[in-house]
């Protein structure tokens, strides 16, 4: 998938979204959690503090007396993390009582200047345990009978335990978010490529037009979608009508200036002499510079509309056929060019290229002629071209005679009879359609003309 494609683009945005709210629905989630729990931890060590409070008085003696029972066994296992005290603070009160998880041992208290009391004599401090944890203590003093004597209640909670618990939380959390949000993006991929597959047969339809193997796009497209397809087929079909139209045309300027050409011809052959000459040498020139420019404006016309396709062996069978009964003494061989090449052209193109060329060779040659195709190795853009060959067993030409055979209107040999326009013409059309002509030795001994041409997509 291409990353400046519409699906990646808004696949990427997408995800990205994804992946934030995911992030900040852990973070609310995590922080109300965090928020609850703190709220409910206090909670829990503020009851403990009262049940605590009311568990334990003072002995006629002055000393702390009671057996508290929070209810909790973390209170009874030893360095638990879980611990309540209670210890006399004026000199009167005498004694101290601690829950068994304390092991005989006690936690300092945080002093006064530290964490001062409230205006109802408790606080709230966090301090290391006996055993390295971290615990929260909430603290209260009270007065214990009537003498004044004040003795100081704290229960303490194992706040590292307590953090533990929300980190598990967040960790359990991560994971089911994850597995929601790679789900979430999936189904979102899904859903985008779904509702961009339209756009993707769109784009497959055109491709198949251009390559020339529909006329239109067809099918049934989302109501989005349908005005753009009645609008794209109704470019094509304007753009055919104007091809047919400048195709027309071309043909009827070509029929009105081939009979006053050839008065022009006639008029000069019966003048006579040099003037004579030179009056049917400038009308033959008039008549090639007709030709390739109306040529050239036909093939631009339809090269840059939609591509043509002509299948190359029915056309050769069929000019291999009438070039047998114009020239019956001569041997035609062209064997069936392999893989179904196919001319990404116009028939009547392909047909003044191989015309041309099977002319050229029946003038010349001595007695046989062969003709191919061939397809070649793909081009590093893609493209794809064929070669047209075409072998006689006649003179040949020269090696520094044959760059000026190519050339418009040149004539190597006055004394047969033609115009110099047949390679000429052959090489415009070719190169036109981004194609070459070459020459060389034949195998035959004769001529051989090699020409390049595009193929159709598959």
């Amino acid at each position: 998938m291409r990353l400046d494609s519409l699906a990646a683009r808004t696949l990427i945005l997408s995800s990205l979204w994804a992946v934030i709210a995911v992030l900040l629905i852990a973070y609310v989630i995590i922080a109300l959690y965090r928020s609850e729990a703190e709220k409910s931890f206090d909670n829990l060590l503020s009851a403990h503090l009262f049940n605590l409070i009311s568990a334990v008085g003072v002995s006629d003696s002055g000393d702390l007396t009671g057996a508290p029972d929070l209810g909790d066994l973390s209170y009874t296992r030893p360095l638990s993390g879980w611990y309540w005290a209670v210890e006399p603070v004026t000199p009167n009160l005498k004694g101290a009582v601690r829950s068994p998880s304390m092991n005989g041992r006690s936690v300092p208290s945080v002093s006064t200047q530290a964490v001062s009391f409230d205006s109802n004599f408790r606080r709230a401090y966090m301090t290391e345990g006996l055993d390295g944890e971290i615990l929260k203590a909430v603290e209260a003093e009270y007065v214990m009978d009537s003498q004044g004597n004040i003795a100081r209640f704290r229960v303490m909670g194992n706040a590292s335990e307590f953090e533990a618990g929300i980190n598990a939380f967040a960790r359990q959390l991560a994971v089911y978010l994850a597995l929601f949000g790679l789900g979430s993006v999936a189904v979102n991929a899904l859903a985008i490529l779904f509702g961009l597959r339209p756009l993707d047969h769109v784009r497959q339809a055109l491709s198949a037009i251009r390559a020339g193997n529909r006329a239109a796009l067809e099918g049934r497209f989302p109501r989005e979608i349908e005005p753009l397809v009645k609008e794209m087929n109704a470019l094509i079909d304007n753009n055919r009508r104007i091809v047919e139209r400048s195709r027309t045309q071309v043909g009827n300027l070509a029929h009105s200036l081939k009979t006053p050409l050839a008065v022009i011809v006639n008029e000069g052959a019966a003048v006579g002499g040099a003037t004579g000459e030179r009056i049917g040498a400038q009308a033959r020139a008039m008549e090639y510079q007709i030709q390739h420019y109306l040529q050239k404006a036909r093939v631009v016309a339809q090269r840059d509309s939609v591509v043509f396709r002509t299948p190359v062996a029915p056309q050769i069978e069929t000019l291999v056929r009438v070039m047998k009964r114009i020239n019956p003494g001569k041997e035609i061989v062209a064997p069936t060019p392999a893989g179904g090449i196919v001319f990404a052209g116009e028939k009547e193109d392909l047909d003044e290229i191989a015309g041309n060329l099977l002319e050229n060779a029946a003038k010349w040659s001595r007695s046989r002629i062969e003709v191919a195709a061939a397809a070649l190795a793909p081009e590093a853009d893609g493209r794809r071209f064929f070669t047209l060959i075409v072998d006689d067993d006649g003179p040949g030409i020269a090696e520094a005679d044959r760059q000026k055979a190519l050339k418009r209107g040149q004539r190597l040999d006055e004394k047969t009879p033609g115009t110099g326009l047949g390679l000429s013409i052959v090489v415009d059309t070719a190169r036109e359609y981004g194609g070459d002509v070459a020459l060389s030795r034949s195998p035959q001994g004769g001529l051989r003309v090699v020409v390049t041409l595009p193929m159709a997509p598959e």
